[in-house]
């Protein structure tokens, strides 16, 4: 994890200039960079860096191409994490977006680097006027612990490693953990958890993190903590379990958002609720066919193992919503429909409230973190019937995938003031300026700004 990025204004840097194509028209810049810039044939390029000198022949500054403009892509910054040399820089020239851009910068400086070494220190950054430092490294550390998490293989991030990353986060904030474990599960009615994750060798677990006065408004957050995923009985083929170490991608976002919130010492009365398994396999498995009750008490027919994420969720969701809270949100990698409908980069999401949806998409977009509402279409929720149970977890026909699983989930949210429930890919397939290939943060950063502005610290 890397958020020690930035410096404060003052300390010596060598300037950083953001060149458009119509800086270099208009010829608005210094005649001798624009000089350096004729000779060179520099063209402002989106993306495109170049060095330059001064007149003693030492590096003087870096060139940085906007191309037609950054106001739409102020995360373009973030290569240049990756491509300036080591030392401290500062924007020379900014085009309004500067806490964005600085916030891009430091996304970009991510790397994982748990089992290999890197080289050396990367290049900090001088805050620029429009920005906080603290808001700034808040907001990293939380993208980069869910990143740090996500990448982590199941080896060394199963359950109880999981446990131990939210313990860890608790100590940091004095926060209180409780976890129900193996057939603990049972006693405390949790039954589709224990179902889930009994055939791994790591016993299955709700994790319950509590933070916050207890008259507070209540804020629940809930993450798929699947470790690892087979899929069970009906197992994956092989190259299809190639990312499954990220199928605990919800509740490591949710994890670095609880940091966030906790670290901005916001008003409310937080719960981080993971129900954290591996779903694997063995003599004991959950088999296609079973029916297993749930804590709510709805009966649900097996049609598919690979189907446990909404399993667990609506155990977990189940219990949150007994006490009611103001805002519940759930976080999952839960289908792969999901990703055809709108990719890997742009996380669809579900809730009943207009209000909530308006708040949101307006917050998204502020902070440059996209999200797409999609609808919980009611006249799907009838393929979600069972000749035998009160519902199937995985219905024939295909259609509608990520619909009729959040179809699945509002069956286990009744006393909620509001529910919204994401399902994330929490994983980058190609190298972005601000991204490496890996682990990601998705819509973290658009709820945390939701919740600064719902309850201002």
């Amino acid at each position: 994890m890397t958020t020690n990025c930035f410096v404060d204004a003052g300390e010596a840097s060598l300037p950083v200039f953001l060149i458009g194509k119509d800086d270099i028209a208009q010829q608005s810049l210094d005649p001798a960079l624009q000089a350096w810039i004729g000779q060179t044939g520099f063209a402002a390029s989106q993306g495109e860096f170049q060095l330059f000198p001064g007149p003693d022949g030492a590096l003087a500054g870096a060139l940085f191409g906007i191309g037609e403009g950054i106001d739409d892509r102020p995360f373009m910054t973030g290569a240049l994490a990756r491509k300036l040399p080591a030392g401290t820089w500062h924007f020379e020239n900014t085009a309004g977006k500067d806490a964005l851009m600085a916030l891009g910068f430091g996304l970009g400086g991510y790397r994982f680097d748990r089992y290999r070494k890197q080289d050396g220190a990367g290049a900090k950054l001088v805050c620029p006027p429009g920005a906080e430092r603290p808001v700034l490294e808040r907001i990293l550390r939380g993208c980069n612990l869910a990143r740090d998490l996500v990448n982590t293989p199941v080896n060394d991030m199963g359950p109880d490693e999981l446990e131990q990353s939210l313990r860890a986060l608790a100590s940091d904030h004095s926060a209180e953990v409780t976890s129900i474990a193996g057939d603990a599960l049972l006693e405390e009615n949790f039954p589709m958890i224990h179902a889930v994750g009994r055939a791994s060798r790591s016993a299955p677990r709700l994790l319950d993190l509590s933070w916050g006065p207890e008259d507070a408004p209540k804020v629940t957050l809930v993450g798929k903590g699947v470790c690892f995923d087979t899929g069970g009985l009906d197992i994956k083929p092989a190259s299809a379990m190639l990312l499954m170490k990220k199928d605990m991608g919800g509740a490591a976002n949710v994890i670095g958002l609880a940091s966030m919130i906790m670290d901005a010492g916001l008003p409310v009365r937080l719960r981080v609720l993971i129900p954290a398994v591996e779903n694997a396999i063995a003599g004991n498995a959950f088999r296609p066919g079973d029916v297993l009750t749930s804590r709510k008490g709805l009966t649900v027919e097996i049609g598919n193992t690979d189907a446990e994420g909404r399993l667990v969720l609506a155990d977990a969701l189940s219990l949150a919503d007994e006490e009611a809270p103001q805002l519940m949100i759930d976080m999952a990698t839960l289908t792969g429909a999901a990703r055809v409908a709108l990719g890997p980069d742009l996380p669809p999401y579900y809730c009943h409230s207009d209000t909530l949806a308006a708040a949101l998409d307006s917050a998204a977009e502020q902070v440059q973190d996209p999200v797409w509402r999609m609808p919980l279409f009611g006249a799907y929720d009838r393929n979600l019937s069972s000749p035998i149970a009160d519902l199937n977890n995985a219905p024939a026909g295909g259609m509608a995938g990520s619909i009729i699983a959040a179809l699945f989930l509002a069956r286990f949210v009744e006393n909620a003031e509001e529910w919204a429930h994401f399902d994330i890919y929490a994983w980058n397939p190609k190298q972005k300026p601000h991204a490496p290939v890996g682990g990601e943060a998705q819509a973290i950063r658009a709820l945390f700004q939701l919740l600064c502005q719902r309850y201002p610290a």
